[in-house]
């Protein structure tokens, strides 16, 4: 999915000034108080190499020896030390309720769209065809805005780094149509 393409919940802020890059992730507890936070979205938090923009406006590199899904309340460590949080921005999302949520599931799966599963909901990214479909299974679809954490995947493992298989796992998806 194209980056440019993803909807901010904010428009980003305007940048007042440059943090030295950020080469390390440290996953909670933390071991200082961060110096200010950055808001991602889902796709977002997946990266390697970007430049970002705290939420005081301040733009810094993140440069990491391979690709991470960053969690609400990791930390990239600048290289002076300093913490930069990590929490998860709010995103347009359909919340998706119905009599029969396995299938709905199993079309949204077979479509290759990211779902979050909740007790007696699914949350997908907010889309038209994505909703006209759901609503043509009948289900009930309302739109929401929240932070979004959706399942892996079976071809990212586990963990921060997508395991042996890794994001990078993702770019052919690991399976034939």
């Amino acid at each position: 999915m194209r980056e440019d393409l993803i909807p901010a919940a904010e428009p980003a802020p305007t940048t007042t000034g440059t943090l030295p890059p950020a080469r390390v992730l440290r996953q909670p507890p933390l071991s200082a108080v961060p110096y200010d936070v950055v808001a991602l979205t889902h796709d977002e938090r997946v990266l390697r190499r970007r430049r970002l923009v705290t939420a005081h406006g301040e733009g810094f590199l993140v440069d990491l020896p391979r690709t991470v899904r960053l969690e609400q309340g990791d930390a990239l460590e600048l290289a002076d030390g300093r913490l930069v949080e990590v929490v998860a921005a709010e995103e347009r999302l359909l919340e998706v309720r119905g009599a029969d949520l396995p299938r709905l599931a199993w079309h949204i799966g077979n479509r290759h769209a990211p779902c979050e599963i909740g007790p007696g909901a699914l949350l997908v990214p907010a889309d038209p065809v994505m909703r006209r479909m759901l609503e043509g299974l009948g289900a009930e679809v309302v739109e929401v805005s929240r932070p979004f954490y959706p399942e892996g995947g079976a071809y990212e493992g586990h963990g921060h780094d997508g395991g042996e298989s890794g994001l990078g796992a993702l770019a052919g998806h690991g399976h034939d149509h």
